[in-house]
């Protein structure tokens, strides 16, 4: 089975296209060092009755979204190596270098996953 890293994060809305254009180049790199898939997606529905909205998880803030992205791989090992080679990449380095955040990473939550099901 695959396996996915997940991240949630608030991006303030004035921010969405640099957060894009940031991602857009990041998901290039993923891409050519091997992931098999890139998503950021932006927040359009939080209203909902069943358990903890991301909103309350991530504090979101008056003029902020919340981003829900994923990078899936072959496998642990397979994204162990991809992201190894990600993060000596210079470009992302250099995407970083200089740069303000458009979004604030301690409020980003993140994890690596195992697929348990797939349809």
């Amino acid at each position: 089975m695959s396996y996915v890293d997940g991240f949630v994060l608030p991006v303030p809305k004035k921010n969405l296209a640099a957060y894009r254009r940031m991602a857009r180049a990041a998901g290039r790199i993923w891409k050519e060092h091997g992931a098999l898939e890139f998503r950021e997606c932006a927040g359009d529905d939080f209203a909902t009755t069943v358990g903890i909205p991301f909103p309350k998880i991530v504090k979101m803030r008056t003029g902020e979204t919340i981003m829900f992205s994923w990078i899936v791989y072959r496998s642990r090992a397979h994204r162990d190596r991809v992201n190894k080679k990600v993060m000596a990449d210079p470009r992302l380095g250099a995407m970083m270098q200089g740069q303000k955040m458009p979004f604030d990473p301690t409020r980003m939550c993140y994890g690596g996953f195992k697929v348990l099901v797939a349809v």
